[in-house]
C-alpha cells in the first residue's frame, strides 16, 4: 500500500474528464445492464464525478469508495443517494459477493491493480461486472511533434505512485483471474482538450518538464485550426463479467 494518498484534481477538472468520456460510459454502462444492477460500487468516486449518474441509472443502491477521505468529505453534495467510505481499495471492508457492478474511471492507474482486481473478485456475486475505463499514456497519439507531451506524462504519473501504462496490463490481470474479459477503444479521436494541461500541471513535475510545459502550451495556443494538432490518450473501455458455476460448467 502507497506512504500517502494522491492527491486528486480539483472537483471541477475531474467533471470536466467525466464529461469528455460520458458518451463512452453511457454505452459501457449500458453493457453492464446498469438498470438491472441491485448494488453498485463506485471504486476510486474522487469528489463523486459520475456517482450521481451510477445513481440515476442503477437499478439499486451505490456505495461510493475513495482512499481521499477529504474528497468524501467536501463533495458530500455530489454523493446524495449514495453511501461513502473512505477505504484502501486492495481491502474493500465489504462481504463477499455484495455487489452485482464496480464502477471505475482513471481510478485502476491509482491502485495497485493486481491487488485490486482480487478484491473486486471477492466482492463481485456471480454474474456481476466490472465496468472500468482506464488510459494508457504509452500509446498516446500527438502531432506535431511540438505538442507532444506523452513523456512527460508518463514520468509525472510515475513519480506520483501511478502506473500510465495500466490500461494494456487490465485485459491480461483480469482474464488471469477468472474474469469474462471485453476491451473496445474510444471510438472516435476529439480535437484535444486545453484543459489536459490543467490535469498535467496538478502533478510532480520537475523544473525541466514544467518548462517543456510551457513550451508545450505556448505551441498548443498557436494552433490555427481545430484539427491543426491531435492530443489523444487511448482508453480501454473494460467490461469484465465474473462468471457463474453455469458459465464455467
Amino acid at each position: 500500500m502507497r506512504d500517502v494518498t494522491p492527491a486528486l484534481p480539483s472537483a471541477d477538472l475531474l467533471r470536466q474528464q467525466a464529461g469528455w468520456l460520458a458518451p463512452a460510459r453511457a454505452r459501457l454502462l449500458r453493457r453492464g445492464s446498469i438498470a438491472r444492477r441491485r448494488r453498485v460500487l463506485d471504486l476510486g468516486a474522487g469528489h463523486g464525478a459520475v456517482t450521481g449518474e451510477l445513481i440515476r441509472r442503477s437499478g439499486g443502491p451505490v456505495v461510493a469508495l475513495d482512499l481521499a477521505c477529504d474528497a468524501l468529505r467536501v463533495s458530500a453534495a455530489a454523493f446524495v443517494g449514495a453511501g461513502r467510505v473512505c477505504a484502501d481499495a486492495t481491502r474493500l471492508p465489504f462481504a463477499d459477493g455484495e455487489f452485482d457492478l464496480v464502477f471505475c474511471q482513471c481510478a485502476l492507474l491509482w491502485m495497485p491493480a493486481a491487488r485490486t482486481i482480487d478484491e473486486v473478485w471477492r466482492v463481485l456475486l456471480p454474474g456481476g461486472v466490472l465496468v472500468a475505463l482506464e488510459p494508457d499514456y504509452g500509446g498516446a497519439i500527438e502531432h506535431p511533434p511540438d505538442v507532444a507531451a506523452r513523456d512527460v506524462w508518463i514520468a509525472a504519473l510515475a513519480r506520483a505512485g501511478a502506473d500510465p501504462l495500466v490500461g494494456r496490463k487490465l485485459p491480461g490481470l483480469l482474464e488471469s483471474r477468472g474474469f469474462s474479459v471485453r476491451v473496445d477503444l474510444l471510438p472516435e479521436l476529439l480535437p484535444p482538450e486545453p484543459a489536459r494541461f490543467d490535469l498535467l500541471r496538478g502533478l510532480p513535475l520537475t523544473g525541466d518538464e514544467r518548462a517543456t510545459l510551457k513550451r508545450i502550451e505556448e505551441n498548443d495556443a498557436s494552433s490555427s485550426g481545430m484539427w491543426t494538432h491531435v492530443a489523444h490518450v487511448p482508453f480501454l473501455l473494460v467490461t469484465a463479467t465474473k462468471p457463474t458455476e453455469d458459465d464455467r460448467g
